[in-house]
């Protein structure tokens, strides 16, 4: 709560105790009017009866600290002290606001006695007690049910203003997440579509660096293979930009029949692969996406990490068995004269991780021929 705020709920509670006071000395004037008009009252009792009144009043001012207290005090001397009566009560109605309603009814049946003996006990007509005592029990529980529907009230409106800011901080943990994974995709998208461009693009210099013997057609081909590389990748980071920019670009994605032209892209690097398509029904589109980078991600490693060799990409399955990649790179002797480019180390954990989330499995690891192995299924959407 702010500074303001507290200065406005300190002015008031200052206002309602004022309130309470006055009100509690008015009935205690009113009732001290009545004991001057009345001849068989006794003067020292009508005197002790009003500064037994005026304590009980200045004591209101007590009754938030000690609620519970005050009211059994004043339940107390009211039994002698008319003049205290308004202070009782509204020192009931203050304690069933603060505490239990237990404690409330346990002290509104004690003022309940105190009222049968003040009545008993003082010179009031015989006829007119019945009325009197049933004034006061009325009252008295017209105060207490009061101040039990205000703490029941204010009760409900802190459990509202909780469930409330609970609600806010989990819309805000879920806003953090969807956020945290928004990111998560993007890295992943960037790391598969940056990779294999400049993957491809590292393997062609690289060549040439290493060729020194290559003929005016073979650089002029492999030149040509990085500028368009570098102009792909440049394009591909600019539809990632725009995922950032847009919810829904409009470029489009990456599909399952893209994986002849992948595979085609990556032979014109030198790479010696061969793809086989044994899938007999149309593939979805968020299916062949997912498919589309498992397979990229995996030819990229091939060509980071054992260039120069045999890769086989294989794509089989149907809507009731859902669908399986296969990407083998075999363990030959042939190599690249590039070096191995340096890995990430953070494309499969990456790529395990798309898979998990479209609910398929992954698999991979080394071969006895030397050679690597990556299998990943992938469920079929109904």
């Amino acid at each position: 709560m702010t500074a303001v705020g507290r200065r406005r709920q300190g002015s008031r509670d200052w206002l309602v105790d004022f309130g309470l006071f006055l009100a509690a000395a008015a009935y205690g004037l009113w009732t001290a009017a009545l004991y001057r008009q009345d001849p068989t009252m006794p003067g020292w009792l009508s005197t002790t009866d009003q500064l037994l009144g005026v304590a009980g009043c200045a004591a209101l001012w007590w009754r938030r600290s000690w609620p519970t207290a005050i009211a059994v005090g004043l339940v107390v001397v009211a039994t002698v002290a008319e003049t205290a009566a308004g202070a009782m009560v509204a020192a009931l109605f203050s304690l069933a606001v603060r505490r239990p309603p237990r404690v409330s009814i346990a002290v509104l049946l004690l003022s309940l006695v105190s009222a049968t003996l003040s009545v008993g006990w003082r010179p009031e007509p015989p006829e007119g007690r019945p009325l009197v005592l049933l004034l006061g029990a009325a009252v008295h529980s017209a105060a207490t049910a009061w101040g039990i529907t205000v703490q029941q009230r204010r009760s409900l409106l802190r459990s509202l203003r909780t469930r409330a800011e609970q609600a806010e901080a989990e819309a805000e943990l879920l806003a953090e997440r969807a956020r945290r994974s928004s990111r998560d995709e993007i890295a992943r998208e960037i790391h598969d579509v940056l990779g294999h461009r400049l993957s491809l693009l590292s393997l062609h210099a690289g060549a040439l660096e290493y060729r020194t013997d290559a003929s005016p057609e073979e650089t002029r081909q492999a030149v040509g293979v990085i500028r368009s590389s570098a102009h792909q990748a440049l394009q591909d980071l600019r539809e990632v930009i725009g995922v950032l920019r847009a919810p829904e670009p409009d470029s489009p994605q990456p599909a399952f029949t893209d994986l002849p032209a992948l595979v085609a892209e990556s032979s014109t690097g030198g790479v010696d692969i061969r793809y086989h398509d044994e899938v007999s029904d149309a593939v979805p589109g968020s299916l062949g996406r997912t498919a589309y980078r498992v397979v990229q991600e995996a030819v990229t490693n091939a060509r980071k990490h054992a260039p120069g060799t045999a890769v086989v990409v294989r794509a089989s399955g149907r809507a009731e068995d859902g669908l399986t990649l296969d990407v083998v790179n075999s363990g030959g002797a042939a190599h690249s004269a590039a070096p191995a480019l340096p890995g990430s180390g953070q494309g499969l954990l990456g790529l395990r991780e798309r898979v998990r989330i479209a609910g398929g499995d992954l698999e991979h690891g080394p071969l006895p021929d030397g050679g690597w192995r990556l299998t990943a299924w992938l469920p079929w959407p109904t």
